[in-house]
C-alpha cells in the first residue's frame, strides 16, 4: 500500500504551505523593506523550483537535460528583461 501512496506529492504540497506560510509572515511582521523583498524573492523562487520539480514532473523524463535548459533560458531572458527595463527606466543609464 504504501508504493500507492503519493508521498512526494505530500512533502511537496507540506513545503509549498511552509514556503507560503513563511512569505505570509513578512506580511504580519514588522520587517524592513529589503529583508522583507529578499524573504519574498527567495521563498517565490524556492516554491517555483518545487513546484516544476514535484507537481510538473520536470526531473522524471529521458529528456530531462533540454527541459532544464529551456527553463535556465526562461529565467535568464526573465532576468535579462527585468534588469534591462529598471537600467533603463530607473537608472536612467
Amino acid at each position: 500500500m504504501s508504493e500507492l501512496f503519493p508521498r512526494k506529492q505530500v512533502m511537496g504540497f507540506v513545503f509549498s504551505m511552509v514556503l507560503t506560510a513563511a512569505a505570509l509572515t513578512v506580511y504580519y511582521m514588522d520587517v524592513t523593506f529589503a529583508v522583507g523583498m529578499t524573504i519574498l524573492l527567495v521563498t517565490a523562487f524556492v516554491q517555483a523550483a518545487v513546484q516544476l520539480m514535484v507537481f510538473m514532473h520536470a526531473g522524471e523524463t529521458e529528456d530531462k537535460a533540454a527541459i532544464y535548459m529551456n527553463i535556465y533560458y526562461g529565467v535568464g531572458i526573465a532576468l535579462f528583461t527585468i534588469f534591462g527595463t529598471l537600467l533603463i527606466l530607473v537608472w536612467d543609464m
